[in-house]
């Protein structure tokens, strides 16, 4: 009997990362979500039939690939899964990103947790209005990094007092994360038409983008 050799051929496979994301209706899971975690309520400005929940790759501040979650209005949501596939291309870290339910709808406890969030049905910053946010037409993005800062100076959140100061001082992740005016990221968001609160006169909300 003849021996058969068998050459083993082993390939070495590099696995790229690339963008992802996925546009869906809001179902009744994340419903439930959005009414149990208090971001969502009757007398609401929008309906859910009008919101979409989208589901988003991005890199953290470790460097490592991780699936982010956002509600948006319908009409924008085309072009935010555009706008955070070009904020991956430019390497834009993200400390998470979470629906602000998972914090029962507390702005408060979503920015101490340095969570990027959009859709959340609250009123404005001191007034009685609704904010952006209650339409699905704005997102804070890492809070703690770009503050809200009043006319005053105030910062409320401890942990955002060394980005008083908006300047880049290094090339951490946290650092990256910073938006300046002049900076990619901001940039991208103006593309698409949308405002940033770092270019508001007196407050100033460098978190914020909104359309």
């Amino acid at each position: 009997m003849k021996k058969i050799a068998v050459v083993l051929i082993v390939l070495s496979v590099s696995v790229v990362a690339e963008y992802r994301a996925d546009i869906s209706v809001i179902t009744a899971e994340i419903k439930q979500r959005m009414i149990k975690g208090n971001s969502y309520r009757e007398g609401c400005p929008v309906g859910l039939k009008e919101l979409r929940y989208l589901r988003i790759r991005h890199k953290n501040f470790s460097g490592q690939e991780q699936w982010g979650e956002l509600i948006v209005h319908q009409e924008v949501a085309d072009e935010v899964v555009k706008i955070f596939e070009a904020l991956y291309e430019a390497d834009y870290p993200i400390y998470q990103m979470r629906l602000v339910s998972d914090y029962q709808g507390n702005d408060w406890q979503s920015i101490e947790a340095d969570n990027t969030s959009a859709f959340n049905c609250r009123r404005a910053t001191g007034s009685r209005n609704y904010s952006k946010h209650a339409y699905g037409k704005a997102i804070d993005i890492n809070p703690i990094e770009n503050p809200y800062i009043s006319r005053s100076g105030h910062i409320s959140h401890k942990a955002s007092l060394v980005y008083r100061k908006r300047v880049h001082k290094n090339d951490t992740a946290a650092d990256r994360a910073v938006l300046l005016s002049e900076d990619k990221a901001v940039r991208i968001f103006k593309k698409y038409g949308w405002q940033w609160g770092g270019d508001w006169s007196g407050v100033k909300d460098y978190q914020h983008f909104a359309k």
